[in-house]
């Protein structure tokens, strides 16, 4: 059902890897009385930091997205969400009546138009949470405290690096009850917080079975989860991930919707705290075992000699006019015994060949020949 609902209220005016404050004042607008639209303060470069607040009811979760600015797929999800509650499906009356909603759609405006992770002071501000240096930084804690929420919603992107372990899948989406102590102990805020992933698993698992990553949990009190969950707030992070062919990720937004959704409409079994835990855990960490491209079995000559070599590529994501470009650079060679590609190829022995000599290279683009026949350009084999 949700799959569905995310299929119905995807924001087609929203689309690719760059959003800004440009992308989403006007869907802004669009939403009905319902919302309450505000402007929260300014980010270092003057712009900009929006709220959308909705409903009435007693439980009250805070949500912020684009922490990070090159991080849009949950922002793409949060509108989404935003465009359901705007409808007049009967379940938001359900969600109006039961929580109040305060969401920040995009933190780092300066970043977001930069397309960089960091403010425009070069600040990362999700490693800015306890010293609170930066505009944006000061008014997410203003609002934390004003507000005084019972949950927050972290949300990010994660790189095409990551995987789920024991699988041979990409983490699609992952999450994370971040830790209070440096121990990484459990306690009943946690326990919230891991009640509701415990729930989100349950729904993603019907739509990406066994693409669903649990984060790390060292404790850092520099993060903003760690430093809200130490403060006795349930806080939740959520990670957007890769999805087969998805370099856009117009498909990974459905489950951010899904998981926004079932977070707040999913059914909570009544269970208790050690049976919670444990099905926490027996989610796959997330870990870095995938590139963008692998090439098997690559025939070189080094030193006089013919050897077979393994190599990897990455995308490397620019902004150049108003949208993402994708640059296929190698970045390893070799020492890829335990690791995937989203995309790999057999090379059946055949010799490399490049612009640049005979020998794959780090940092260079992923152009070259096979044979001298094969070319692959920008990492993909051009047919």
């Amino acid at each position: 059902m949700f799959l569905q609902l995310a299929n119905e209220y995807l924001n087609k005016n929203l689309s690719g890897r760059y959003v800004t404050n440009s992308h989403i004042e006007n869907e802004l607008s669009l939403l009905n009385s319902n919302f309450k639209i505000s402007i929260e303060g300014k980010s270092v470069q003057d712009k900009n930091i929006y709220s959308v607040q909705f409903g009435t009811g007693k439980i009250k979760i805070f949500m912020w997205s684009q922490m990070h600015g090159n991080e849009s797929t949950t922002t793409k999800g949060l509108l989404d969400f935003f465009n359901f509650l705007n409808s007049d499906d009967e379940l938001v009356l359900k969600i109006k009546e039961k929580y109040t909603l305060l969401c920040i759609p995009i933190l780092n405006p300066d970043g977001a138009e930069a397309y960089t992770r960091v403010n425009a002071n070069e600040i990362d501000l999700n490693r800015d949470a306890f010293n609170i240096t930066q505009p944006e930084s000061k008014l997410l804690r203003e609002l934390y405290l004003s507000f005084n929420p019972d949950y927050c919603y972290n949300l990010h992107d994660q790189r095409t690096i990551f995987g789920t372990e024991g699988t041979k899948l990409p983490a699609t989406m992952s999450f994370l009850a971040p830790s209070y102590n440096v121990e990484c102990d459990f306690n009943e805020t946690r326990f919230k917080a891991i009640k509701i992933i415990n729930m989100i698993n349950k729904e993603l698992q019907l739509v990406i079975p066994n693409q669903i990553g649990r984060f790390d949990d060292a404790f850092n009190i520099n993060c903003i989860g760690d430093y809200f969950t130490s403060q006795g707030t349930p806080t939740i992070l959520f990670e957007a991930g890769h999805y087969a062919n998805d370099y856009q990720r117009d498909e990974v937004r459905k489950f951010v919707f899904i998981s926004l959704i079932s977070s707040l409409l999913g059914v909570s079994r009544e269970t208790n705290f050690d049976s919670e835990i444990k099905e926490y855990l027996i989610i796959p960490q997330n870990i870095k075992n995938y590139f963008d491209f692998i090439y098997k079995n690559v025939k070189i000559i080094k030193n006089s000699e013919e050897k077979l070599i393994n190599f990897a590529a990455q995308y490397k994501e620019v902004l150049v006019n108003g949208k993402i470009d994708f640059v296929a650079e190698i970045t390893q060679i070799d020492n890829l015994e335990n690791s995937y590609g989203h995309v790999e190829y057999d090379c059946e022995g055949m010799f490399f060949s490049s612009s640049y000599g005979n020998l794959p290279k780090k940092q260079e683009k992923a152009d070259f020949y096979l044979n001298n026949l094969l070319k692959y350009s920008n990492g993909l084999l051009i047919l």
